[in-house]
């Protein structure tokens, strides 16, 4: 397997590069994007490939993936066989990775970037849509209340509880038109599609680059509404919330610790911040650092870190023995990490979540949230809130 990379004057689109049907990981316009499949496998297979080509430039090719929820289950990365990457410097490169040299060319490249720069947005259309709850309420406050009861007899710190809902459409979805509608409203979220899973979630779970290690834990949560004043009030309620400090913390420390033993020195806000995307605002702590000599990969920081207290729970291994014993439905990708490494370890990765997982025929999209459970959960106030983060998805999937 060999690759080429070039620096681009004029950037492309990163979503008119995915469109509906290539993969995408993209953040204020800095990410990756890219089309065609050059290999495809776990994050182990793909590690090897990216290490065995030859490269002539710094970010190239890249592998784009999901871990799931589960530890040990198997992730799904994809190498594509043109990709577009826009740099935090504001370059912008773009990739060609191909069996031999005959797929390097300057043609291969203009083609490719042909195709890109031709593409237009979507038109708008019609469709018809039913939302229906694929875990039936009743279960789901049940499971809460058993959550609680865990938490307060002491067998657990915190559990994260969630449930799926499911659109079903009447003509398939426009994945493309939905990316640019969660640009347009969660720009600042880390937006994606790989797969059959689309989202924007706004939660970092890791990016390496080099010897610098970030990570942005958010946990505890307080709706939106549009009004300056309200939301400052439902701002100000979040940051004194013993219930929400307390689910907080138990995330933080987490990150923290399991972060330090890889790192030269590691530094935290005191404080957490109030972070706010469309619908919804979280408690958010930024941590960053940087790693020991010679420096983890960024996959390696992944697996100890996912999932995170903030989708599993606290102690971990008894947190997820709860959620896999109480949750009527499978999480699959939902709750794991979503993101993109390189041969040289670096790479981001967001936490899986404000997703939804697409059939095959594009008619069903699967939606979830979850909320993390602590003694003072109240089980109607956290239905409230899966109701409020459902919005994300909801609101750039359904077009009557």
């Amino acid at each position: 397997m060999r690759q080429r990379t070039i620096r681009l004057e004029a950037a492309p689109d990163l979503n008119h590069v995915c469109r509906g049907d290539g993969v995408l990981f993209v953040r204020d316009a800095v990410g990756v994007s890219g089309r065609g499949v050059a290999a495809t496998g776990t994050a182990e297979e793909m590690t090897a490939l990216l290490a065995a080509m030859d490269t002539d430039l710094d970010n190239g090719a890249v592998a784009v993936g999901l871990v799931p929820f589960l530890p040990g289950a198997d992730t799904r990365f994809v190498i594509p066989e043109f990709i577009v990457s826009k740099h935090p410097d504001g370059t912008t490169t773009a990739t060609l990775v191909s069996r031999d040299d005959a797929g390097l060319t300057d043609a291969a490249f203009h083609a490719a970037l042909a195709d890109v720069r031709a593409t237009r947005p979507p038109r708008p259309t019609v469709n018809g849509f039913r939302v229906t709850p694929a875990t039936p309420v009743e279960k789901y406050l049940a499971t809460v209340t058993g959550a609680r009861d865990a938490v307060r007899a002491g067998s657990l710190d915190k559990v994260v509880v969630a449930r799926d809902i499911e659109v079903l459409a009447e003509d398939p979805i426009d994945v493309h038109a939905v990316l640019l509608r969660l640009r347009a409203s969660f720009g600042s979220s880390y937006r994606y599609c790989v797969g059959d899973m689309i989202g924007a979630s706004p939660e970092l779970l890791v990016a390496v680059d080099g010897r610098s290690v970030r990570s942005h834990p958010l946990a505890g949560t307080a709706p939106r509404t549009g009004d300056p004043d309200t939301d400052a009030r439902l701002a100000a309620e979040l940051m004194a919330s013993t219930k929400n400090q307390v689910e907080h913390r138990v995330v933080i420390d987490m990150v923290r610790d399991t972060l330090l033993p890889h790192c030269s020195y590691l530094d935290w806000e005191a404080e957490p911040s109030i972070v706010a995307v469309a619908n919804v605002q979280h408690l958010g702590t930024e941590i960053e650092g940087a790693l020991s000599e010679p420096p983890s990969s960024v996959l390696d920081l992944v697996r100890l870190l996912s999932p995170t207290p903030a989708l599993g729970g606290h102690p971990s291994r008894e947190a997820i023995d709860f959620i896999v014993s109480h949750e009527p439905m499978e999480r699959g990708w939902y709750g794991g990490a979503v993101g993109w490494f390189d041969a040289r370890g670096d790479g981001q990765f967001a936490v899986t979540i404000r997703c939804a997982q697409l059939s095959r025929d594009r008619r069903t999209a699967r939606l979830f949230a979850g909320g993390g459970i602590v003694a003072e959960s109240d089980p109607f106030a956290e239905l409230a809130e899966t109701q409020a983060k459902f919005q994300a998805m909801l609101s750039a999937i359904v077009r009557p």
